[in-house]
């Protein structure tokens, strides 16, 4: 292969990432957005801002996103643990490299499992850290039917977290 294949078979892949990684942050934006107003439908009225699901209940359980939710409020934390069976939390800080290093495991967990992953910045939020026991970063809480039922502390590997959410959805 020449120089000029490669460098071209390199732009291609390059173009594909590219493509492929805009077209997960228009997906992941999208989700916000269909969160946000659910979650702002809820605390307005008291209702669902859908009126329940495609399924016609609303007594339904509440659909499970697809990547993690960025906790706002300890409000917003209290019903994503009331609304859902199973709810990893991810206590972090920006500054924390383990932290970051942890994030595409974090993510790919929210996407596969049907746990819901919450995620909680301990800067931002430090009462709601401080409830949690959060006392080192990362920490990660497994809710299971608004009771936590599992904690780890520091950077964990996936297979002990989703034991963890798979022992919860048991």
């Amino acid at each position: 292969m020449s120089e000029a294949d490669r460098e071209g078979a390199d732009e291609a892949g390059t173009e594909r990432e590219g493509s492929r990684s805009s077209e997960r942050e228009r997906i992941r934006e999208r989700k916000r957005e269909e969160l946000r107003a659910r979650l702002e439908g809820a605390s307005n009225d008291g209702s669902d801002a859908g009126g329940g699901d495609e399924r016609g209940g609303a007594d339904d359980e509440t659909e499970t996103p697809t990547e993690p939710v960025e906790v706002e409020s300890a409000e917003e934390f209290q019903r994503l643990v009331a609304d859902h069976d199973v709810v990893l939390v991810d206590c972090y800080a920006d500054w924390c490299g383990p932290c970051q290093m942890m994030e595409p495991t974090v993510e790919s967990l929210a996407a596969e499992t049907d746990a819901v992953v919450a995620k909680v910045d301990v800067d931002g939020l430090p009462g709601l850290a401080q409830q949690l026991g959060a006392r080192g970063v990362p920490t990660f809480i497994v809710y299971a039917n608004g009771e936590p039922v599992d904690r780890f502390v520091g950077a964990q590997d996936r297979a002990a977290l989703e034991t963890a959410i798979a022992s919860g959805a048991a």
